[in-house]
């Protein structure tokens, strides 16, 4: 499976000046369950923000310009690369915007935590269509910055 799991504010704000530009307590919660003993890609600018392999997952990063090579991490120069590498483990595309949009008409699944706010950034998910998608609402967490998790599943996997 090829899934994809970000976080974005109701103007479709990821990322500002390189940082997620909101701290939620639990937030990170269902990342952690869902990405946990599975491979997760993301984007160099992604990686260096977090400084370290993730545990008990295998992290592939997306970099033409650098080489990551730690314990559970690799390199792969493109997005295409780093899939083959991932072989037929389950895969969670994690940002940043450049390769959610290269991602976005392949993956099966998107974990989308929508945080009921607007927020400053430089960053943004790509629009997608919708109605190519199955549309679940999981859980609402309400609190200083309310947020609800969704699942959407793509309706025709044939179209992959």
């Amino acid at each position: 499976m090829i899934a994809l799991i970000v976080a974005y504010a109701k103007n479709q704000v990821i990322g500002n000046k390189g940082c997620i530009p909101w701290k939620i307590k639990g937030e990170q919660k269902r990342f952690r369950e869902l990405t946990l003993g599975n491979v997760v890609i993301m984007g160099r600018r992604s990686y260096e923000e977090i400084g370290k392999p993730l545990p008990n997952r295998t992290t592939i990063v997306v970099s033409n310009t650098k080489n990551f090579d730690a314990e559970n991490c690799m390199t792969a120069k493109s997005l295409a690369e780093a899939l083959k590498l991932a072989g037929d483990k389950d895969v969670y595309i994690s940002g940043g915007g450049r390769i959610y949009a290269e991602a976005l008409p392949l993956v099966e699944k998107m974990y989308i935590t929508e945080i009921d706010c607007e927020i400053e950034g430089d960053t943004y998910f790509p629009t997608f269509d919708e109605l190519l998608f199955e549309k679940e609402i999981n859980q609402r967490h309400e609190g200083e910055i309310p947020y609800t998790y969704v699942t959407y599943t793509r309706k025709n996997k044939g179209e992959l």
